[in-house]
């Protein structure tokens, strides 16, 4: 049987200072430790693969350490360490919560509390995913995690710490842990490659450690793939062989042939992308981050938000100088459409060369639309606000009309208007050149036009004063024909209508009708539409002698069940002639 052991466990840390990316838990764990100011009962919380259970372990060992260094670190030599690195620790207890989740295992836990440790100080229990555990279970853990035994110290660990009851998240001092950076798996693993005698390339590990995002226990794992593929020597190609990653590349020439607006390029280099096996979601994902990366480096203050190797960050900053941010941020927009809209699209290869596309014409289109202000055009500008502040004051510009308004608003005889334009003198700017006097176009009014619109304005207010109550009624019933509603045609129906100038005065019979009425809005609108009268009021009045009741509903047949039911509500004495005779119901 093979001795292998996989990186993750091979190299699994035993002391605070070798846990990578989490310093801020180290440091706060050991100023405990020195200051004797250890909680009961403990919680780490964060991501997959980022070293919970790992620093969980330590400080179970540091805890019963019999000799700890200087800066509370375990020993990893004495009895205790040596005992928990075998796993035959009696006081360190480990319990899957995932596999022992009943208020059972509970239970037996609270048991081995209540013995004291056999060798050294605490007894340690550590609970790995801990929000795996049932409801009853949390409420048989309250009492032993807010007062256990001054030997006793939980540990729990979880990756979802909002399933966590808040009774149990009071008792606990909560860690959270942080993803782990790029830049340190790469110093991990370039570690272990010394430790294993392997080369490999920056760029290469620096892919793993982005494949692995933030979980050191994927990029080891990713690690040990690429060794048994590739050897002893890990080279970038074989990377992005083995984890099925587009090359870099491959964006850098795309940016290029949009640059200069290469559709043919553009898309055949598309068609390679596909044709070794690649997703255009895959890509089109990639093109978006490879365009972040450009714009990120415009700036040399973001450049340290690019998480790749320094190798290819000279390359991303000689690309990014020549690409303007009008032109990055419209494709970063244009590819975030495309990856929305992918799931939608029937064809899904046009619909990402059609996305190309538009990114190809991009920077063409940026340059027909931007009219940058050169030196000569601010030189000529300045020259025209001087002229216009040293012309005549006594001439007004020919730009800027009289907002006065004329008194009359009949124009002159065309004979007149012509002969005083042609005294009206040429207007003279500051440099002496003449320029023609504009004429500003008036339009005819014609008197008898507007008699004509005023007696028929004049006509139509008179008709308002000849409404009749037969007109009113001859409208009403238009309007009952015009709607739908049957139960407001019978209740309009049985209005009684009555005029007292223009406020036509309706009666009705019952609150319900005189809230139909209200409630019908377009009555009025269509009453003044048809009578011609705007200034046409309603009023209603309720009267209940004129009130109708509905026709009463016809009685329907009773079944021979129905009436012995009512003869038995009536007369008392059937009920007792039923039990007398142990009769059913269904036995009349």
């Amino acid at each position: 049987m093979s001795k292998f052991i996989v990186s993750a466990r091979k190299y699994r840390p035993n002391r605070f200072e070798d846990v990578v990316g989490q310093e801020h838990v180290s440091l706060t764990l050991k100023n405990a430790l020195q200051n004797d100011h250890l909680a009961h009962a403990f919680l780490f919380c964060g991501p997959r693969g980022v070293g919970k259970t790992t620093c969980a372990r330590i400080l179970a060992k540091v805890l019963n350490c019999q000799n700890p260094t200087a800066d509370f670190e375990p020993c990893n030599e004495c009895s205790s360490c040596a005992s928990f690195s075998q796993n035959a620790s009696f006081n360190i207890t480990e319990l899957d919560a995932a596999s022992n989740n009943s208020v059972e295992h509970i239970r037996a836990l609270i048991e081995q509390v209540r013995f004291q440790p056999q060798q050294g100080k605490y007894k340690i229990f550590i609970i790995d995913e801990v929000h795996m555990l049932s409801q009853q279970a949390f409420n048989a853990f309250l009492k032993t995690l807010e007062e256990p035994p001054p030997y006793a110290i939980f540990i729990l660990a979880t990756t979802e710490k909002h399933k966590i009851i808040p009774t149990i998240l009071s008792r606990c001092q909560i860690f959270d842990f942080r993803r782990i950076q790029i830049p340190a798996m790469v110093a991990h693993l370039q570690n272990i490659c010394k430790e294993e005698s392997i080369e490999a390339d920056p760029d290469a590990l620096n892919i793993i450690g982005q494949k692995a995002d933030g979980a050191l226990r994927d990029a080891l794992s990713i690690f040990d793939r690429i060794v048994a593929f590739s050897g002893k020597k890990i080279t970038y190609e074989d990377v992005i062989t083995n984890l099925n990653v587009l090359d870099y590349d491959y964006y850098f020439r795309v940016v290029d042939a949009f640059l200069v607006a290469d559709i043919s390029k553009v898309l055949l280099i598309f068609d390679d992308i596909l044709r070794k096996g690649f997703d255009p979601d895959i890509f089109i994902n990639g093109l978006a981050e490879h365009l972040r990366n450009l714009l990120v480096c415009k700036d040399p203050q973001t450049i340290g938000l690019l998480e790749i190797s320094e190798g290819l960050g000279e390359r991303y900053q000689k690309q990014a100088a020549i690409s303007p941010a009008s032109f990055l941020l419209t494709a970063i927009n244009l590819a975030n459409d495309c990856d929305i809209e992918f799931k939608m699209a029937r064809n899904k290869r046009l619909h990402v060369e059609i996305a190309l596309m538009k990114m190809s014409y991009v920077q063409q289109m940026v340059h027909q639309h931007q009219q940058p202000i050169t030196q000569g055009d601010l030189a000529e500008k300045k020259t025209a606000e001087l002229t216009e502040s040293n012309a005549t004051p006594a001439i007004p510009p020919v730009s800027a009309p009289e907002t006065t308004p004329e008194p009359e608003t009949v124009s002159p005889p065309e004979s007149e208007t012509a002969k005083s334009d042609a005294n009206k003198p040429a207007i003279t700017p500051a440099n002496g050149t003449a320029k023609p006097a504009k004429k500003h176009k008036m339009s005819k009014v014609s008197l008898s036009n507007l008699l004509a619109e005023v007696k028929a304005t004049d006509t139509d207010l008179i008709s308002e004063d000849e409404l009749n109550l037969d007109r009113i009624k001859e409208v009403w019933a238009q309007y009952i024909d015009h709607i739908d509603k049957e139960g407001v045609k019978s209740i309009l129906r049985l209005a009684e209508l009555d005029l007292e100038e223009q406020n036509l005065v309706v009666t009705i019979g019952s609150a319900l009708a005189e809230n139909t009425i209200r409630d019908e809005r377009e009555l009025m609108d269509f009453m003044r539409e048809k009578l011609k009268a705007s200034n046409l009021t309603m009023t209603i009045n309720r009267d209940e002698s004129k009130r109708q009741d509905p026709p009463p509903k016809p009685k329907k047949n009773l079944t021979a069940k129905e009436k012995f039911l009512l003869m038995r509500e009536d007369n008392p004495n059937v009920h007792e002639l039923m039990t007398r005779f142990q009769l059913r119901p269904d036995e009349h």
